[in-house]
């Protein structure tokens, strides 16, 4: 889904394939947008509107947390807001 450092993450293939199988243009559909966005959600190049990672989570009736995920300890805005608290010290 993406390299060690990547911050968001999402199960969306998973949670397809045990949808019956649901296909990209189906899940697609289902959100109202391109086939093409949903596979770059998938594959962590786009990251979706609060709105429409809800709207994934509730075709799939699961918590946002179960399709989405967040590493903070990734995140170089959060690593760089600790580093400065740290050297404040």
């Amino acid at each position: 889904m993406g390299s060690d450092n990547t911050i968001i993450t999402n199960n969306i293939r998973k949670l397809r394939f045990f949808a019956d199988e649901m296909t990209q243009q189906e899940l697609a559909d289902k959100t109202g947008v391109t086939r093409q966005t949903i596979m770059a959600i998938e594959n962590g190049k786009y990251f979706p509107s609060l709105e429409l990672a809800f709207r994934i989570a509730n075709i799939f009736k699961v918590a946002l947390s179960e399709v989405f995920s967040y590493n903070a300890d990734n995140d170089p805005v959060l690593k760089k807001i600790n580093q400065t608290k740290t050297s404040a010290k």
